[in-house]
C-alpha cells in the first residue's frame, strides 16, 4: 500500500495550488480519506476529510471556503485557493477504514510521505 502526495511548491499569498495523492495497493473508494498538515514547530492538524459512509466532508475552520477536497478511484485532491502564509506546511494524505474518522490521526492506517507547501512573497 502506498499513498504518494504531490503538487506542493512555492506560491505567493493569494495564489492557488492543487495537491494530489495517488494511491496504489488500495482503492480509495473503500476508505475515508483526509488531508493533514504540519507547520514548522507545530503539531500536525487535520485540514479536510471525506467519509466513506456518505461522502460527507469536513474542513478545519481555518481553511473553510478556501480549500476543497475531492476524490476519484485512485487519487485524492486538495484544491487550495487564496493561500495565506499561515498555510505553509507539509501536507499529508491519509486513509482510514473507519466510517467517520474525522481528524483523529490514530484512526488513519495509511499515510503519504508529505508534500511541502510554502506561501511567501
Amino acid at each position: 500500500v502506498q499513498l504518494q502526495a504531490s503538487g506542493g511548491g512555492l506560491v505567493q499569498p493569494g495564489g492557488s495550488l492543487r495537491l494530489s495523492c495517488a494511491a496504489s495497493g488500495i482503492r480509495l473508494e473503500d476508505f475515508s480519506i483526509a488531508w493533514f498538515r504540519q507547520a514548522p514547530g507545530k503539531e500536525r492538524e487535520g485540514v479536510s476529510c471525506i467519509s466513506i459512509v456518505d461522502g460527507s466532508t469536513d474542513y478545519a475552520d481555518s481553511v473553510k471556503g478556501r480549500f476543497t477536497i475531492s476524490v476519484d478511484k485512485k487519487t485524492l485532491y486538495l484544491q487550495m485557493v487564496n493561500l495565506r502564509p499561515e498555510d505553509t506546511a507539509v501536507y499529508y494524505c491519509a486513509a482510514s477504514y473507519t466510517g467517520y474518522p474525522g481528524f483523529k490521526e490514530y484512526e488513519y492506517a495509511y499515510w503519504g510521505q508529505g508534500t511541502l507547501v510554502t506561501v511567501s512573497s
